[in-house]
């Protein structure tokens, strides 16, 4: 998507006007004073932020339009809450609030379902951080939002990562020539290794060599996990007979193996 090419909401942003900081910070002074036509024209003049934010979201797949339409929301709360006392630029304020207003609408329309009451709480500690943010300039730690909302650390990470977009498997954290690594290739499965696929079937291969009966009672004493009375009981001879078939059954095995 390029600036001089893009017509997103009817609007085409080759013809926006880019502010420069003198203008802007007038613009917000005036704003600030109840002057409608200055919030307007710092509206229209901050569009391009907008559209340069929303880049960073083209890979899900949403709509573009109602993106820009929500990253205009956080636009005109970051023109309404800015501080116009502070020596910060306006830019570095509106981008987080912008991102932030996107990440919320994408949460939102998440298919996956949270409690009410954990949902509530995330939201809560989002604008418990866009609150530290605005005093501190900078990201507040997890602890600091805990704090200010008189909950526990625990409650506010499992709340907010309740509400996290999901991931892709296949979604790329590296590029190089274009050779693309993706998020499963960093993910390796510690219960199945390949020690224990090989130990597998040498166990299934092992097993080929044993009578239906020394199976039977193989199959019920490791992998059902009854007891030898148990299964002389079910099988119908003695537990000196199931004891004394197990002992061959799994020599056998261990030879085998």
């Amino acid at each position: 998507m390029h600036y001089n090419k893009v017509e997103i909401c009817g609007v085409n942003t080759a013809s926006l006007k880019v502010l420069k900081e003198e203008e802007k910070r007038q613009l917000l002074l005036n704003s600030k004073s109840g002057d409608l036509h200055s919030r307007e024209v710092l509206i229209d003049g901050n569009l391009r932020l907008v559209l340069s934010i929303i880049q960073r979201f083209s890979s899900r797949k949403e709509n573009m339009d109602d993106l820009f339409q929500v990253g205009c929301i956080g636009l005109i709360k970051a023109i309404d809450n800015f501080n116009v006392d502070l020596d910060v630029r306006f830019s570095t304020y509106a981008v987080p609030m912008i991102i932030g207003e996107i990440r919320r609408y994408l949460r939102d329309n998440n298919s996956i379902r949270v409690s009410r009451s954990v949902r509530d709480l995330a939201y809560r500690a989002l604008q418990a951080r866009e609150e530290l943010t605005r005093e501190s300039f900078q990201e507040p730690s997890v602890e600091q939002i805990a704090l200010k909302l008189n909950e526990k650390k625990e409650a506010v990470v499992s709340a907010l990562e309740a509400i996290s977009e999901p991931v892709s498997l296949y979604e790329p954290v590296f590029n190089d020539s274009g050779d693309s690594l993706y998020i499963m290739d960093q993910i390796r499965d510690t219960s199945s290794d390949d020690e224990l696929w090989i130990e597998d079937i040498a166990l299934r291969e092992a097993l080929k060599t044993l009578n239906e009966r020394e199976k039977k009672i193989i199959d019920m004493r490791f992998f059902a996990g009854k007891t030898q009375s148990e299964i002389a009981n079910e099988i119908g001879i003695s537990q000196a007979q199931v004891s004394r078939l197990e002992k061959c059954a799994l020599e056998r095995l261990k030879k085998q193996i």
